[in-house]
């Protein structure tokens, strides 16, 4: 319907002015709600063509549509702003066209045609010296959502996180753990294998300041101290022994790493995020050594008088930057270098590298791309970072493991309790086992995390409030979950009482509310809404569209009845509408990795 529309803009362009213009630069946007139409056309920037003020010129183009679309039923003129009526038999038939006579799942609303191009979206990136934390909620959130954004828009995706599993903040969580341990594990503690390492990390933080205070007290400069404290100098030893494959420093981190990797998975299984490849450190910064040295011998890197190996981007209006410190060790850029090379070997024809990493990180990024530049390879154009705002958190609202950081395995687990007493409150679990009602928690729990945290642009920082997240009202996860489960209620009577959705007889139906005429271009809109979501890297999108199409519904079943309706026809049909629109909802609120309930 909207492409026969533009058609019609295009024929009356031409007739009326002698003007040429392709349907796809001709741009509709819905009609604000306080104006009457289903689609407004902009007709400011045709007065040069039409030699005619803007709304003059909608009048023209206005009536030419009524004489000549079908689908045009009507229009007025506000400035130069023109608002077109869809009539309702076009609108019933466009929602016939999308409901596609079977099932709501089979809709062509929701099928991209394949773009034939490969994507990698990186996400995650944890070091193995700690637990993931509140940013990180964020970061695999947003990553996965993009992740599924690009794959529905008809990408080949693949979900990769480069694991950060070696350098001088492991070998601090290590030695740690040989002085202070005594033989701990994560089955003779009870402990999570993150938590137990990150909590060893900590330990070392707190012996090396205890260390430096001590060396500060016997009169040696801060500085100084800071450097040279005894329990440094081990945990850079032990970093240099583990370059060296030294045989008990490796056994160590093989064994200590291995307890990390089995916290993480347990919460990256709860959160619902996955990958389909793996990177580790510990692998890639060989790879991008050997890189770094073939630019040295190239001349498109020099070595300082120390022998640390450096870029100098002065040209580019940046500084110069590390690559190879003295001692011959690699930095993060090292192994950013020998990843991305890895990447596009693993994935041929790879069309986009798409990182996604907090805006902290933002010079790195620059830097890496023009060093890639610098080495000659092409596709280093093809290297995109997605920068994320922060998180932070009300003030006291949530006790953090150290103090300073949420732990998200400890925020996941407040956020399902709280949806637990907040449900119990509200007396939504009539009639549910216990095992239904703790997987309904849980979903509700994540929703709420999760749609809070990508219902924002990514690249704003926000404002995460735990117990406004978990609200049943506005713009939430909760909310939209429990209209999903409205409708799926709804859906259950209809089949109890024989209701078919099968061979509606639609030229039945004469005449339909504003509200499902709402709904029925909402649900149209889900293509553009996509696309929108995967061009601009943002979930914030689809989270919108999700909260409208909710809002849009709940107008719908307060304004109209269904099962009273004495028409049996438009009762089919309002079934049917109800149907696509859970199905839409259900498929947005999917692509950002939330599931709907069944049942509240």
């Amino acid at each position: 319907m909207e492409q026969a529309i533009k058609q019609g803009i295009a024929e009356a362009l031409e007739t009326l002015y002698s003007h040429q213009l392709a349907t796809e630069d001709i741009a509709l946007q819905p009609t604000r709600k306080e104006f009457e139409g289903t689609y407004t056309y902009i007709t400011f920037p045709l007065s040069r063509v039409s030699r005619k003020g803007p709304e003059e010129t909608g009048n023209e183009i206005g009536e030419y549509l009524v004489k000549h679309c079908k689908a045009v039923s009507a229009y007025n003129t506000v400035k130069g702003f023109l608002n077109i009526s869809v009539s309702e038999s076009s609108q019933v038939q466009q929602f016939a066209a999308m409901f596609n006579g079977q099932s709501p799942t089979d809709s062509p609303v929701f099928h991209m045609a394949p773009t034939g191009k490969t994507v990698v979206v990186e996400y995650s990136s944890p070091n193995t010296n700690k637990p993931l934390h509140l940013g990180h909620l964020r970061n695999n959130f947003l990553g996965n959502s993009v992740a599924r954004i690009l794959e529905a828009a008809g990408n080949k995706v693949a979900k990769v996180q480069i694991i950060n599993d070696r350098g001088i903040h492991i070998c601090k969580s290590m030695l740690s753990w040989q002085k202070f341990g005594n033989g701990e594990t994560p089955e003779s503690s009870g402990i999570k294998g993150d938590h137990l390492v990150g909590k060893y990390y900590v330990e070392f933080d707190k012996a090396y300041k205890a260390e430096v205070a001590e060396l500060v007290a016997g009169g040696m400069d801060k500085e100084q101290a800071e450097k040279e404290a005894p329990i440094l100098l081990e945990a850079q030893e032990m970093l240099r022994k583990w370059e060296e494959k030294d045989p008990e420093v490796y056994a160590l981190w093989e064994t200590m790493n291995g307890w990390v990797y089995s916290g993480f998975n347990a919460t990256y299984e709860r959160m619902g995020v996955d990958f389909d490849k793996l990177y580790y450190e510990s692998d890639t910064y060989l790879i991008g050594r050997d890189r770094v040295m073939e630019g040295l011998e190239k001349g498109v890197f020099f070595k300082k008088e120390d022998g640390s190996v450096w870029v100098d981007l002065t040209d580019e209006g940046l500084d110069e930057k590390l690559l190879l410190r003295k001692d011959g060790t690699s930095v993060y850029m090292t192994q950013d270098i020998g990843t991305a090379l890895m990447r596009f070997d693993d994935f041929p024809g790879l069309s986009q590298l798409i990182y996604t990493v907090g805006n902290e990180q933002e010079y790195h990024f620059k830097v890496l791309f023009l060093i890639l530049k610098k080495l000659g390879y092409e596709w280093a154009d093809a290297c995109y970072h997605l920068s994320y705002g922060m998180v932070d958190l009300p003030t006291g609202k949530m006790k953090s493991r150290e103090g300073t950081v949420v732990d998200a395995d400890d925020l996941i687990q407040e956020m399902v309790d709280t949806a637990k007493a907040r449900t119990e409150e509200l007396g939504k679990i009539d009639g549910f086992t216990e095992e239904q009602a703790a997987e309904l928690y849980e979903k509700l729990g994540l929703g709420a995390v999760k749609y809070y945290l990508m219902k924002v642009d990514p690249r704003k920082r926000m404002l995460f409030n735990p117990e406004e997240s978990i609200e049943f009202q506005g713009n939430t996860g909760p909310f939209i979950q429990y209209t999903y489960a409205r409708i799926s209620a709804i859906l259950r009577k209809a089949s109890q009482l024989g209701v078919s959705m099968q061979n509606i007889d639609y030229d039945g139906v004469k005449e339909i509310h504003q509200t499902e005429k709402d709904l029925i271009f909402a649900i149209g809109q889900f293509k553009e809404k996509l696309q929108q979501a995967a061009d601009a890297y943002s979930p914030a999108v689809m989270a919108q569209y999700a909260y409208d199409m909710a809002k849009d519904y709940n107008r719908f079943y307060t304004e109209l009845s269904i099962f009273n309706e004495d028409d049996e026809t438009l009762m089919q049909f309002r079934v049917a509408l109800s149907a696509l629109t859970a199905e839409t909802i259900k498929r947005s609120m999917g692509l950002l990795g939330i599931e709907v309930p069944e049942r509240m």
